[in-house]
């Protein structure tokens, strides 16, 4: 028969086992995916969501195909490139830190920033011109 002591004692441990493994894995899960977004590998981002604003008004929320962003773009960092199913657009200037890749470029009259965050994969986008600014956010994986 086990006391209470020895109860919270062995639940104690196990706690403590529990999270010294959790802590492990995390940061194994966290190191592999670091590797996949440092821009060594080609890329593929969905785009899910959108933000269309206009001087003086409030922003539109919508899908990226409502703006004619598409779905999904490949991302290759070795031919600096950005392709979508339609088209493919280079990548002007790339600036990889430690924390994000910068890329920027034009396309049918508008200036572009896509930035993906190195932890995770997470994509952030503006499309601007002098009428319009979109942003549009999204997620990146490795083919």
């Amino acid at each position: 028969m086990m006391t209470r002591l020895r109860r919270t004692a062995l639940a104690s441990v196990l706690t403590s086992v529990l999270a010294s493994a959790s802590a492990a894995l995390l940061c194994s899960a966290t190191a592999a995916f670091g590797a996949d977004f440092d821009g060594s590998k080609r890329l593929i981002c969905a785009t899910v969501d959108a933000h269309a604003c206009d001087p003086g008004e409030t922003c539109l929320r919508g899908l990226p195909d409502d703006i004619g962003v598409p779905r999904f773009m490949r991302i290759d960092f070795a031919a600096k490139t950005i392709a979508g199913p339609i088209r493919t657009t280079q990548i002007r200037y790339l600036d990889n830190s430690a924390d994000q890749i910068l890329m920027q470029g034009t396309e049918l009259g508008y200036a572009w920033t896509v930035v993906i965050d190195k932890s995770d994969g997470t994509l952030s986008m503006t499309l601007v011109n002098r009428d319009d600014t979109y942003t549009v956010f999204g997620y990146c994986t490795p083919p």
